[in-house]
């Protein structure tokens, strides 16, 4: 289970928020093994107000956390946020200066999922990795 929320500034986040999802996506898939099916993304368009740009940032600044179940190695993890500089890069023209990603894990007992534990669910996909 991993659930993404995708933090920029409104006038660039609105227009990308589609293929923005579909390469966060193709990534979770590709590399921490999420199911194809399973898509839990959050988007907070924001105003210059709101979300400021921090030094040597563009307007095209993008906040990514990702919460998911512990498990997953270092490694993993680490191929995680190369896929996703490169694919930002590449598909949506967001430099690696102006992406960051945090990766918030928690045991599995403390995501309550569809009236259980989640440690008492049966997933169809593997989480360490």
């Amino acid at each position: 289970m991993a659930q993404f929320k995708i933090y920029g500034r409104d006038h660039v986040l609105r227009p990308l928020r589609t293929r923005l999802s579909d390469t966060v996506h193709t990534a979770a898939v590709d590399v921490l093994g999420l199911p194809t099916a399973k898509r839990f993304h959050r988007f907070f368009p924001m105003d210059e107000e709101h979300f400021p740009t921090p030094q040597g940032r563009s307007e095209r600044y993008t906040v990514i956390e990702v919460l998911m179940f512990a498990g997953r190695t270092v490694a993993t993890k680490k191929a995680f946020y190369q896929r996703l500089y490169r694919d930002f890069e590449t598909d949506l023209g967001i430099q690696a200066i102006d992406l960051e990603i945090t990766i918030l894990e928690t045991p599995r007992h403390d995501w309550g999922i569809r009236g259980q534990a989640g440690d008492e669910l049966t997933s169809s996909y593997r989480v360490e990795q």
